[in-house]
This record gives C-alpha cells, structure tokens and sequence, in this order.
C-alpha cells in the first residue's frame, strides 16, 4: 500500500492517481490529512442531516463544512497543522451536535453509524495512523462503480462548496445549498446506495451546483454591478504594485479601499482579472491592470513581479523561496511558513496593512508584455447585444459558438486549446469563463460586426452566465433544446471547480460535451460509459478532427 493516494485532479500521475508525491505539491503528511478531513467532514455531516430531520440546525456548521471542504480543493492550503486543528474541530462540532440531537430525539447506538461519524483522535500520532489509504482511502469499497459515483459526487460538493462559501463572504446564502453538501457527504458513507441512487445523487449536485452559481452571480452583482465590456491593460506602471490572485472579491474590495493613496498600485493575476470588469472596482485610480497568466506561471510571474501577491483562494503553487516572504494568504490558503492575513472580525474588514507596508519598499514590477485584453462579457453585457447577436446569425455572418471554458494548466497538450482558437473561422465565436481562456485570449482573433470573437464571461464560477446567454439564444430563436443551438462544448478541466461546473451543465441537458486534456482518472469504466451514452461526453480528439465535428454539427 503506498503512502497516499489521490486522483482528484487532472494533472495526477500518469492519469492514474499520485501515489508517492503529488504533482500539485502536497507532501504526503498534508495529502493524507486532507483525506482524512474530508471523511471526518462526511461523519459530521451525517450527524448534522440527522439533526436537520429533528429541527436542528447549526448555521456556523453549515459554514464550517463548506470552509472546511473548499480548504482540500487542489492549489488551496498546504499547511499540515491547520488541517490538524481543523480535523479536531470537526470532532468537537459533531459531537456537540450529536448531543443536542440525542437531548431532542433519543440516545444515538455507536454501532448503528458510520465510522466517521464516531472516530475520534488525540492527537498527531492518532491523525497519521487513521490518514492512510488503507484506513480512510478513495479504495475502501470493492464496488468500482460505486467508488467512482462516490468520487465524482465528492468532488462536485467541493466546488459547490467553494462557490457557496464565496456568496456567503458576501451576505448571500441559500440554506438548501448546505443542506445538500451535507446530505451529499453523508450518502457516501451509505453502503446500502448503489450505482443508480447515486448516480441521481450525482446528476442532483449539478442542479444545485447551478443554483449555488446563480447565487454568487446574484451576490457579485448586487454588491459591485454587472461586468461591463472591458480593455484590461497588461502592461506595468512605474510603482510599487500588489499582486492580487484568486477568485474572492471581497478581499479585492477591501484591499483597493485599503491602498487608496498609499501609493501602490493594484494589478490582478489569474482568475481575478474579470475584477476590472466590476463598475464599483473601476473607481480606483491605482486599479491599473493584470500581470501575468493563468496560475501555473506563478514561479516566472510572482518573481518578476516583485512587491508582495495576496492568494484569497486558489490556485496557489507552492512557493520557491525566492519570493515566499512575499506572498500572503488569507481565507481557507495557507502554506507553512509564510504570512498570513486573520478573517475579517463581525461587521469589520480584514487588515491588510503589513501587505500595504511591503509593497511600499518593493521595486515596480518588471514588465512582461504590453497591451491590452478584452474582458466583462457576462451574461448581462452579452444580452443587451442580443438583437445584434440574433441578426448575425441570421444573416450568416455568425455562424455558431464554441463554449471553450474551464481550467488552464501545465500540461503541453493544452496547446490543443490556443491552436483551436486559432483554426476556428472567422465566423464563429468563442465563449469562456475561467483561466483556460489564458490559452487564447491574448491572440487577435478579431470580430464580427463589432462582436469581439472571444467573449469572456470571468471566473469558472461564471460559467453560469454561459448557461443564461445558451438559453436566452434558445428563446431569440425559439429553440426548446439546448442542444439544437449552434453551440459546441469544448470544455478543459483541471480541479474539483470543474467537475462542478461540468455538472451543472450535465443537469441543464447539455449533451456532446468534449473534455481534456484528458478525462477524470477517477472514473471507471462503466461509469465513463454512462456519461457517454447518457450525455455524449467524449475525450477532445486532434485539433483537425474535432473542429470539423464542431462545425459540422452547426
């Protein structure tokens, strides 16, 4: 038995599972201890549905299961002895609650729960021997279809729960969302469920997760107003700047409240960049541009930037040295050894003020390219061109659209990605959200009656606005199905966010979806098969290939 074992995202070993040292840079002490957070959080929530049934219901648990999960998503905290004290936490929550539900509903048999829901550790030695794959592993069922269905539903609830965390940050929250997380959880220690409970079980999480996404599209909205078409400068100016990356807009919010007039200049990096977009951000005159690309550069990117980067989720790469006493974390990131910034206290900010003080004595960032890339293209900003939109697709000038969404990452064959862009025609346009459009987005690809033909909605939590713009086209052009739109899925994964979205679109019918650079390790064979015939998922092919397929289906 190896040492651990995960398979949750797309860069694992040999797209069989990292069994030594993880591909993302966990060491083997923090992957097993997450392991063992996830199925301790799988025992509370068990605890916590059966309270739930009884009328009990605990809001600051509701948050720390959803904190607690977006904590073991790939690229956020590496620190081992956080998720120690987290681990003692889940233990001391769910047994507070087990009382109090046994104080309403009756005494609680150990032996008729799960494991999960009773263990109990001391301390570090008692953690370690449990983490183990032998103890608590992604194996411990011998029904392959059933280990895989339990997989998937995991790793879906992770980004659901990240996406909720990120609404609740900002005042918005929906308790049938967390009820779900946690009736999820709890279904995967449930051996009387077989392939098709969850393979509902699954196709249910999309729903949600579509629900949790409208949700924080809601929260972004209302607190900061709609993306507006944008010109994004990727040049640098001659001060000090803040590197800011991740995907939380509440600590953008507080950092550019915080630096105005101090001197410093803000960029973004990553998955924040759509933040420029925002009207209630374009007020700050020190808001200048973003740096860099998608996360996997960050070595090249936070050495040359020089001041100080703040990651508010992931994707975090572990540091090199170098530059490691400059980046600061905050929220559910962390990495041993380098500083971090407290949660905001009730009705207070969080204080970013030894990030501010760095950035002062920092040299301007060492420039990179020039220009300037087009973003904002959310779902609002898309419809109130829709008659446009409709027009060109009726008088032949669009011909269709190619959602090419998703996660960016290291590997070569996502050049695959960059080289389609660049061979589809000129009459077909390129919708996107999340950090694969770093494949693309820099290229001049032009536009079509003055429609740019990458249209780029933000985040991968904005794939939502993809769903809206799919089904308001469906009603302009009195089409019932989705999949009779001239709209082709091309979609990159690389963490548990996507697999998230990926849902979400499943449970909007979307059919014929292309996914790579490869597909899920954690899929078996006959639950692979499934989403073929059910859904007509299949691998992305050659770039030739699949183009052809794509327009031909148009």
């Amino acid at each position: 038995m190896s040492s651990m074992f995960c398979y949750q995202c797309q860069e694992t070993m040999g797209n069989e599972g990292c069994t030594d040292v993880s591909v993302c840079g966990k060491d083997v002490q923090t992957a097993s201890l997450q392991d063992l957070l996830v199925w301790e959080l799988k025992g509370l929530s068990y605890i916590a549905q059966r309270a739930r049934e009884a009328g009990i219901v605990d809001e600051e648990t509701n948050v720390f299961i959803a904190e607690s999960l977006f904590s073991t998503v790939t690229n956020v905290n590496f620190d081992p002895e956080w998720f120690e004290d987290q681990l003692r936490e889940t233990q001391q929550r769910r047994e507070t609650l087990r009382a109090e539900l046994e104080a309403a509903d009756g005494e609680l048999d150990d032996e008729s729960l799960p494991e999960a829901a009773t263990w109990s550790g001391e301390d570090s030695d008692d953690f370690h021997a449990k983490a183990t794959p032998a103890g608590i592993g992604v194996q411990a069922t011998g029904n392959e279809d059933v280990r895989s269905l339990r997989e998937l539903l995991t790793y879906g609830l992770k980004g659901t729960a990240s996406y909720a965390d990120h609404a609740y940050v900002l005042g918005e929250k929906k308790a049938e969302v967390f009820a779900f997380i946690q009736r999820g959880l709890a279904a995967t220690l449930d051996d009387d469920l077989g392939v098709e409970e969850l393979t509902a079980l699954v196709l249910e999480s999309g729903e949600i997760a579509t629900e949790v996404m409208e949700l924080l599209d809601s929260a972004h909205t209302e607190t900061y107003g709609h993306p507006e078409p944008t010109e994004v400068d990727i040049g640098t100016r001659d001060r000090p700047g803040i590197l800011i990356s991740g995907h939380d807009m509440k600590d953008m919010e507080e950092l550019l409240e915080q630096t105005e007039g101090e001197g410093v200049d803000v960029y973004t990096h990553g998955e924040m960049l759509p933040a420029h977009a925002y009207p209630a951000f374009k007020e700050y005159d020190h808001f200048v541009g973003n740096y860099g690309n998608a996360w996997w550069e960050q070595h090249r990117e936070f050495e040359a930037f020089n001041g100080p980067v703040l990651m508010t989720t992931n994707c975090l790469v572990p540091p090199n040295d170098s530059y490691a006493d400059r980046v600061y974390t905050t929220g559910v990131v962390r990495f041993p050894d380098t500083p971090h910034i407290a949660d905001r206290d009730e009705d207070g900010q969080k204080d970013f003020s030894a990030l501010i003080e760095a950035a002062k004595d920092a040299e301007p960032p060492e420039e990179l390219e020039s220009g300037t890339i087009a973003n904002g293209f959310a779902h609002k900003s898309v419809l109130d061109r829709a008659d446009d939109i409709i027009e060109g697709i009726q008088a032949g000038d669009i011909r269709g659209f190619v959602v090419m969404g998703g996660c960016d990452g290291r590997q070569s064959e996502r050049e695959y990605y960059t080289e389609l862009a660049k061979e589809l025609p000129d009459d077909v346009i390129i919708l996107t959200a999340g950090c694969a459009k770093y494949r693309y987005n820099k290229l001049d690809l032009g536009d079509i009656n003055g429609i740019p033909r990458v249209l780029d909605a933000g985040q991968c939590n904005d794939s939502y606005s993809l769903i809206r713009i799919a089904n308001a086209l469906g009603d302009a052009l009195d089409v019932e199905d989705v999949n009779d739109l001239p709209i082709a899925f091309d979609i990159a994964w690389y963490e548990q966010k996507a697999v998230t979205v990926l849902l979400a679109l499943l449970s909007q019918g979307v059919e014929d979806i292309r996914l790579g650079p490869t597909l899920p390790a954690f899929l078996s064979e006959n639950v692979t098969d499934l989403l073929v015939e059910e859904f007509g998922i299949q691998p992305i092919d050659t770039v030739e290939s699949d183009k052809e397929a794509i327009l031909a289906a148009m």
